[in-house]
């Protein structure tokens, strides 16, 4: 006898456990249990109750060893067809879960959880041969019928054991419900049951509203009650006599404002521009899948290139998705769509609070929205049609997620655009090499942008050497050629950014007399000295501790504070220009939800003259009164071990230098540097990305680094630093084992394992290993092999293909 078969994956199953499992459909369940769908399977010898999500449905023979589905949880699938293709190239892309790239396609709020609920066995009669404590929450759940062990355990202490002596002895029984994270956001609304309600018995009032609700059909009670001064007894009577009917209709939490000014003004673009415009769109309408780079200066107006596509997109009942890197830079693409596209956007990044990212996703899935924009969360945005896919900035490292599933957006945006034959747009000033290499060898399309839109000015750039500002006196982290600068900006009510890629007030607090430095107890970092809090605080895992009133290892009363952040850099700047009003822009300023679009907004409006940040001022702003930019300590970058730290310089400077004299004039920008003979300062001041591109990939072909090989990262981290050390080298003694063996064919190099750049984090020691190999599925395997070695307990191991730092 043939059975209905769903394969399904499980909510929780790691290692050689997180793979697909088969279970029976039972006949109650048919109509219900669809590929897509979240179910409750019984797992293991226990049947412990897990969820799952059914990936796939096929007839199979009956075997009595094939256990059946409990429960299907969802009314309708979750994840449709594409999605599901998604969660498994995931998986074997990314060396994650199943639902790992489950959880991560799905907003939180629509997530659910197992959670046990507790009753009392009715044919329990040994009441008396409970203890006192068992007792006690034997009556507390009686009392209550049906109670969470979630909320016993918060209101008895040693519930733990508590609930499992009463399990055991019959006196409770437990079961699991899934429990949704989120709820949807409802309001109250009614409608007429029947017309003719003249038969009713009403009072004047009440017939008086009935008589309203029937003008417009469906009204929301809140606005019954403010356009008509009904109470809400007369509303609930009306109901009582089924003269009309009260209930709830979801509504949306929209995370933005639909811009008031409304443009509708055709886009018109030069020569240039429409050149590249009618090559992507003949791209974008081929019907197949194909990527393309927009390449272009800063002020290029590559944002008007793609806007205009955007609008053919839609126009052709397409779905849009939009990609920028920051979250500082979606309020003004924000502004700019709706102003184009009403409330036909909805939004997606990480400041936006649960409801919200499930509403956005609900508007997306429904079709009442058809432009998704966001930071790297929105590549998983329900479209049904994709038309078209932008990433804007497209080289920027935080399109790449550091933790499981270790995705790189433009990965998935790939696989997207195959599915739905339609174009992935990379758009930037500074393309990444990869992504440059690409379109030379005609594997992207490519488009070039060569000169500023209405041919305003690339800013006039000054190099200040801060070694001659010091041996001349200067001791502050200003030079005298960028203060003169703003005092020229200011007086003209001109307005300036200065970038320190740096938050804090000092970078490290030490000892003169020792060289004792303050440094984290969970990390090996040096702690950060903020005077907004007056406190230390550590960057990497978040732990902070006051100011020390003498060194704590010889007594020395004087403590020398060292670096300068973003913070020490307003307190020179208020002093120099006193008059100035000063906005600071870091993680630390925009902590809370709105604070990125209030800022911004308020330097728009001229509230502030000088704006300091760090990387997320320099990137993709347009404000049209920015005259000056300065860029304090270029070269920082310069020093690191990492093979991107000269294309990260260069993009960042070249970037922010872009974000002055976009409305035209004589714009300026200053580069202080102590490092004045590398080549990559003068590239970035004169937006020379051909030539830096082709000094930097000589040096990359030269040290087989991407995009002449993949590199794969694996991670062993512990709080015992000889296990994760001893753990490295057994993970590499097993990969020269496997590789002289099944695994000949399969060429690599291994560098490694060596300490993390940073080798404790939050207490845990951290070693790596980088392997220069083809990321295939056979190298991928070899991978798996591997790293599936018996895990110890506080041990963790991962690995990431691409990383965008290996240090």
């Amino acid at each position: 006898m043939n059975r209905v078969s769903a394969e399904v994956v499980l909510d929780g199953a790691v290692g050689s456990y997180d793979k697909r499992y088969s279970y029976f459909v039972p006949d109650e369940l048919f109509e219900k249990a669809k590929v897509g769908t979240r179910v409750t399977v019984p797992f293991g010898n226990g049947n412990i109750k897990k969820q799952g999500l059914i990936i796939s449905l096929s007839k199979s023979e009956d075997n009595p060893k094939t256990k059946y589905i409990l429960g299907v949880t969802d009314e309708i699938p979750i994840l449709n067809d594409e999605m599901i293709k998604l969660c498994l190239y995931m998986k074997e892309r990314f060396f994650c879960t199943y639902f790992d790239a489950v959880h991560t396609i799905l907003p939180t709020g629509l997530n659910y959880r197992l959670e046990e609920f507790y009753a009392i066995n009715e044919e329990f009669c040994t009441v008396n041969a409970l203890d006192g404590d068992e007792k006690a929450v034997f009556d507390f759940i009686r009392e209550n019928e049906s109670v969470s062990g979630k909320k016993i355990k918060s209101d008895f202490e040693n519930a733990k054991e508590i609930l499992l002596s009463l399990k055991e002895k019959g006196a409770v029984s437990v079961c699991s419900e899934p429990i949704k994270a989120m709820g949807d956001k409802t309001a109250k609304y009614v409608r007429l049951i029947d017309e003719d309600f003249d038969t009713f018995s009403l009072t004047e009032r009440q017939k008086e509203i009935a008589d309203v609700i029937k003008s417009v059909g469906t009204v929301s009670v809140k606005e019954l009650i403010y356009f008509t001064g009904v109470t809400m007894s007369v509303i609930t009577a009306l109901s009582k006599k089924n003269v009309i009917e009260v209930f709830e209709k979801q509504v949306f939490r929209i995370p933005y404002k639909v811009s008031k000014n409304k443009n509708n003004e055709k886009i018109v673009l030069n020569t240039e521009q429409e050149k590249a415009f009618n090559k992507l769109l003949c791209d974008m309408n081929s019907g197949k899948p194909s990527a393309s780079l927009l390449y272009g200066v800063t002020g290029s107006g590559k944002t008007q290139v793609y806007l205009k596509l955007v609008e053919q997109a839609v126009n052709d009942k397409k779905d849009v998705i939009v990609m920028v890197p920051e979250i500082s830079l979606t309020p003004q693409l924000i502004e700019l769509f709706t102003s184009r596209f009403g409330n036909k956007i909805a939004v997606f990044h990480s400041n936006m609070s649960l409801g919200q990212r499930m509403d956005e996703y609900n508007r997306i899935k429904n079709g009442s929205a058809t432009i998704a924009i966001g930071t790297r969360s929105a590549c998983f945005a329900p479209c049904n049609n994709l038309g078209l896919i932008i990433m804007d900035e497209e080289q920027e490292h935080s399109y790449k997620s550091e933790k499981s599933p270790r995705f790189n957006a433009k990965d998935i945006a790939k696989f997207r655009a195959n599915y739905h034959n339609c174009l992935l747009l990379l758009a930037s000033a500074t393309p990444s090499l990869e992504s440059y290499s690409l379109a030379l060898s005609d594997r992207y399309g490519l488009c070039e942008l060569s000169t500023r839109y209405n041919n305003a000015k690339l800013p006039n750039v000054h190099i200040a050497d801060m070694r001659k500002e010091l041996s001349e006196g200067n001791k502050s982290n200003i030079s005298r050629l960028l203060a003169s600068k703003i005092e020229e900006r200011l007086n003209d009510k001109k307005q300036v950014i200065i970038l320190l890629n740096r938050r804090g007030h000092n970078t490290h607090i030490s000892c003169p007399a020792c060289g004792y430095v303050a440094t984290c107890k969970e990390c090996s970092v040096s702690l950060t000295y903020h005077s907004a809090n007056k406190r230390m605080m550590c960057h990497y895992c978040g732990y902070s501790e006051s100011i020390p009133t003498k060194c704590p290892e010889c007594g020395n009363e004087y403590l020398s504070f060292q670096g300068a952040g973003t913070q020490k850099l307003q307190e020179e700047l208020s002093l120099l220009f006193p008059t100035a009003k000063i906005l600071r822009l870091d993680a630390d300023t925009t902590l809370s939800r709105d604070s990125f679009s209030t800022s911004l907004k308020a330097f728009a409006d001229k509230e502030y003259d000088i704006m300091i940040g760090t990387q997320m001022v320099a990137k993709g702003l347009d404000f049209p009164s920015v005259d000056l930019v300065g860029v304090i300590g270029a070269d920082r970058a310069f020093y690191s071990d990492d093979y991107r730290g000269f294309e990260r310089t260069f993009s960042l400077l070249t970037q922010v230098i872009g974000r002055a004299g976009r409305s035209g004039g004589n714009s300026e920008a200053v580069i202080q540097t102590q490092n004045i003979t590398d080549s990559v300062i003068p590239l970035s001041a004169s937006q020379d990305y051909k030539s830096f591109y082709e000094e930097e990939i000589l040096t990359r072909k030269l040290m087989i680094y991407p995009p002449f090989c993949d590199l794969c990262m694996i991670v062993v981290s512990s709080m015992d630093k000889e296990l994760a050390n001893g753990t490295s080298k057994e993970i590499l003694h097993s990969l020269i084992k496997k590789t002289d063996s099944e695994y000949n064919d399969v060429k690599l190099t291994v560098l490694g394992p060596m300490p993390a750049a940073v080798i404790k984090v939050s207490g845990k020691y951290r070693y790596r290993m980088i392997i220069k190999c083809k990321n295939n599925k056979r190298f991928r395997e070899l991978i798996r092999e591997t790293i599936n070695i018996r895990k110890k307990k506080d041990l963790s191991v991962f690995v990431d293909m691409n990383p965008e730092t290996i240090i």
